[in-house]
């Protein structure tokens, strides 16, 4: 009898949890779709998740609810917040995903073998939506580290892809910048393109 309730559990979890992410997914094109997010906006979004929590552990959920009371914690979203978040909506509006996943490494190009990440002189850039914490936070370890950051160029170093994102990523805000590197890469420049999980081994 334990074992069938087990089975039961299970079933309505994984139901509730897609029922969750569709809504996620909803959610996210709604409040994207005028181009901005407001104060009001982000704080509709943080009670949904704090709710949707309650009744679930999803992977996703808990990053962006973390990502969501950082942005609010001091009351005033900022333009960095924005656009961290804003760009974070979009990827998880833009097409279905799979629930609480990171991305398969199988479907980007990321560099095979991933090479050794060193930060002293080396140029960073981000793109996506990361576990480690908000963009500037992921900036904030290389720059501690003695690393740098700029915009990408034939001199960036290395493009750091987000844990989470969807498999039609060349569609979403982050495809284009993703698409450059690999264009830069191919005309020479000595680019390495990594995920954020090889990238924080080396923290």
């Amino acid at each position: 009898m334990t074992k069938d309730n087990s089975f039961f559990n299970k079933v309505s979890n994984d139901r509730i949890s897609a029922r969750q992410m569709d809504e996620m997914i909803g959610l996210a094109r709604g409040l994207c779709a005028d181009g901005t997010l407001n104060q009001s906006e982000v704080e509709f979004l943080q009670g949904w998740l704090a709710a949707s929590l309650s009744v679930s552990d999803q992977p996703l959920l808990q990053t962006l609810w973390v990502r969501v009371n950082a942005v609010l914690k001091d009351g005033v979203m900022d333009q960095d917040e924005h656009a961290d978040l804003f760009e974070t909506l979009q990827n998880l509006g833009g097409s279905e995903i799979e629930l609480g996943e990171a991305l398969k490494s199988t479907t980007l190009p990321l560099c095979s073998p991933a090479p050794s990440v060193t930060f002293e002189g080396q140029q960073f850039v981000f793109t996506g939506t990361f576990s480690y914490g908000q963009r500037k936070d992921c900036e904030r370890a290389v720059l501690e580290r003695n690393g740098e950051i700029g915009s990408l160029t034939r001199k960036t170093d290395y493009l750091v892809i987000g844990s989470y994102a969807t498999d039609s990523w060349k569609h979403s805000s982050m495809g284009a910048k993703i698409l450059r590197a690999c264009e830069l890469r191919q005309g020479g420049a000595p680019i390495s393109i990594v995920s954020e999980a090889h990238w924080c081994q080396f923290l």
